[in-house]
């Protein structure tokens, strides 16, 4: 494609959604992808805005019929992107956002290598529960079981921060966004000298001592990648 392609992943709960919808009120000229999911309808949630909400059966159509870039199935529902989305970004010289799981993130980074990976942290196991349990509460879903899937499911996620070109820690709301901000800018040539900065210390490659701790909350390696 002629624009830039972004991919952010992060484990359920981690605040994901709302960064990526600060982030495009705060830059211009950047896409988003609807992807296509076969889970329901969460609170004020509507077709075509947070996602293409379709049925089991008209997923399995599209997968037949080569529609996606990417699909995965995630605690028992289908998630995709469509390739029209990066083909209409591309025509149109744009950059692109993909709010994709590792899943798909993987899929996306073998087919566009050059793509700019970025992966969200919660800082804690406990701050990601309480997350969980406040979306729960808010969807008037309250299920412990499904809670610990998630987090059980959030550390094998947050283990693969390193084949990211970027990581972040979304433990203060702003200061995630201005990161976010940051890395778009950087890759794009136009960030000042202080968001240049600001994005090259979210580089997986030499990970910041905010980096490490999250990871030491999660009891992961916290040796630098491999290169």
């Amino acid at each position: 494609m002629a624009g830039k392609l972004f991919i952010l992943s992060a484990p359920s709960g981690s605040g994901k959604s709302t960064l990526v919808n600060q982030l495009r009120s705060l830059v211009e000229d950047l896409d988003f992808s609807i992807s296509y999911t076969t889970r329901a309808e969460r609170g004020s949630e509507q077709d075509g805005r947070e996602y293409h909400f379709i049925t089991r059966q008209q997923f399995e159509q599209m997968i037949a019929q080569d529609d996606f870039l990417e699909f995965a199935e995630v605690f028992g529902n289908y998630y995709g992107t469509a390739r029209s989305s990066i083909e209409y970004a591309g025509k149109a010289g744009r950059d692109l956002i993909l709010d994709i799981d590792i899943q798909g993130a993987a899929q996306v980074m073998r087919r566009f290598p050059q793509a700019v990976s970025i992966f969200i942290l919660p800082p804690n196991t406990e701050v990601l529960g309480q997350r969980l349990r406040r979306r729960s509460q808010a969807e008037h879903v309250n299920s412990e079981a499904i809670i610990a899937t998630r987090l059980s499911a959030a550390n094998e996620e947050v283990a693969q921060w390193r084949h990211y070109r970027y990581a972040l820690v979304n433990d203060r709301l702003e200061d995630a966004i201005d990161q976010l901000k940051a890395i778009v800018e950087f890759e794009r040539g136009t960030a000042p000298a202080e968001s240049a900065r600001t994005a090259q210390e979210c580089l997986t490659s030499r990970p910041s001592e905010r980096l490490l701790n999250a990871l030491r909350a999660f009891h992961l390696p916290t040796a630098q990648p491999q290169v």
